[in-house]
């Protein structure tokens, strides 16, 4: 079947369409009005350099502390090649191969704007990466967030120029043997390009997108899994009703409450009558905090939406202004800021997921201890808890904010700096933590909805937990956990259930 096509356009990149273009591995094509806007940049940057004497902050000088030291025009291109190689000291673990998808996107869009004076060949073998599903080799650590994310951009953009390392087809290749095999000659970078392949917060903005898409799930996981343990524990729907979240009418409350009415509509076990009168706060006030959270997630995706829709490298022109600015667009303050948030928040949900996961497994309310109708014998979902609470810790240990920090670099001509690139790694742990925590409270949860039978709980959370059932089973006697936790995992990867 012939793929779909996304064009590069100054058009605005939103989320929905990036979980397209990455779900349906849809190829990535430029605009026509992109072309002329890339061409005109071009010609205009080749046009001042033809007439100009003076130095040009990266484009005829040294970089950084490097800026009063000029190259003559016939070293230019050899001055943004060195750049390159130079910054590519990008180290430690491999990131996700999706996120080096959304860094060429990212960065195409951003170069597709008409304000970074590139080849329009230097776009299309982007692209072309992009569409061959040839990923250059990118690691975590380097960026300080600062000039961009000069380490790991420098790492993305080496087999531009023959060099470097990349995937394809299932298998790490020299990027110079998969050029050979593509039949592409290796870019001749120009005045300027090699700063604005590196110049940028792309790597920032990768991981912002990619924990995002993670995080909007997430947040209805975190609803549907806190909906089963509420009806299992025996919970009251009292503290969800409308006239509550009113008179406190934060955005995310309101919204998390109506969801819980709306899941729980219908539950024998909800409607029925209660020997207690008041539940634990993990319970009564997950509208409170569960809300507060997407609020949070809300905020962030909005300062994300503006960043990967921003010109972030330096110097910048502007032909009909005729103005070369060397700016500030690269620093990721924005980014680190709102990373640093969105890990704390996200950290929030696995906090309250577990205290939920403990309350089902004590013994209160006629469940039996530990989940199992043999405690003593066996342990049952004893220690499920406490992998939930390792990971939480875990959790509370990322939340640090990066973005407190700060590290002279070059000489001090970078004196400020955001560490953007720590917070996005950080917030994409977290995020990724949250699915095991949230899939041990399922598993517990759906143990305990199983000991209430034969009441049953709302249509849909019942048909929700007969598709878990067909991943995972009941828990009769003591098992391998891992193995239905991973299960579980699994469940709640593949899923597509929105509220």
């Amino acid at each position: 079947m012939e793929r779909e096509i996304h064009f590069i356009s100054p058009e605005k990149l939103t989320y929905p369409i990036i979980e397209e273009i990455l779900e349906r591995r849809k190829m990535l094509a430029i605009s026509t009005e992109s072309v002329v806007l890339i061409e005109k940049s071009k010609a205009y940057l080749d046009r001042k350099i033809r007439e100009t004497d003076g130095p040009l902050y990266g484009i005829n000088t040294g970089f950084g502390a490097l800026c009063n030291i000029e190259v003559s025009k016939e070293d230019l291109s050899k001055l943004q090649e060195n750049l390159v190689i130079s910054h590519a000291c990008n180290l430690g673990p491999e990131i996700p191969s999706d996120v080096v998808r959304l860094m060429l996107l990212l960065k195409a869009h951003a170069l597709a704007k008409g304000n970074s004076a590139v080849q329009l060949i230097t776009v299309q073998r982007i692209l072309d990466l992009f569409n061959a599903d040839i990923l250059p080799i990118v690691c975590e650590q380097g960026s300080l967030g600062a000039s961009g994310d000069l380490a790991p951009l420098a790492k993305l953009f080496l087999p531009l120029i023959g060099m470097g390392e990349v995937y394809y087809r299932g298998r790490k290749k020299t990027a110079s043997e998969v050029l050979t095999e593509m039949g592409w000659e290796p870019i001749r970078l120009q005045a300027k390009e090699g700063l604005a392949l590196l110049n940028g917060t792309q790597f920032m903005s990768a991981h912002a997108v990619f924990t995002l898409l993670k995080a909007f799930r997430l947040m209805d996981y975190a609803d549907i899994i806190g909906a089963i343990s509420l009806d299992s524990f025996d919970g009251l729907l009292e503290p969800f009703m409308s006239q509550v979240q009113e008179i406190r009418p934060h955005a995310g409350q309101i919204q998390t409450a109506a969801n819980f009415r709306k899941l729980l509509n219908g539950s024998e076990l909800i409607g029925r009558k209660k020997e207690h009168v008041q539940d634990p706060y993990s319970f009564r006030c997950i509208p409170q905090v569960h809300g507060a959270v997407k609020d949070a997630v809300n905020y962030v995706a909005g300062v994300v939406e503006t960043e990967i829709n921003s010109v972030t490298d330096n110097p910048t022109v502007f032909p009909d202004d005729d103005l070369i600015i060397s700016g500030g667009n690269f620093h990721g303050e924005p980014l680190a800021l709102s990373l640093d948030f969105l890990a704390i928040a996200l950290s929030e949900i696995g906090s309250i997921s577990e205290r939920r996961t403990y309350r089902l497994i004590s013994g209160d309310r006629h469940l039996p201890e530990f989940l199992v109708a043999n405690p003593g014998l066996n342990s049952g979902f004893m220690i499920p808890q406490y992998a939930a609470a390792s990971i939480v810790s875990q959790n509370k240990q990322l939340s640090t904010p990066a973005s407190v920090d700060s590290i002279p670099s070059s000489n001090e001509q970078e004196d400020h700096v955001s560490m953007g690139g720590n917070a996005a790694t950080k917030a994409l742990k977290v995020a990724t933590n949250i699915y095991s925590v949230l899939a041990i409270e399922l598993y517990n949860a759906a143990q305990a909805m199983d000991f209430r039978r034969p009441a049953r709980t709302s249509v849909y959370l019942e048909q929700f937990l007969a598709d878990y059932r067909q991943q995972v089973s009941f828990v009769s006697e003591d098992t391998l956990m891992y193995v239905g936790i991973n299960q579980t995992i699994a469940f709640l990867e593949k899923g597509k259930y929105v509220l």
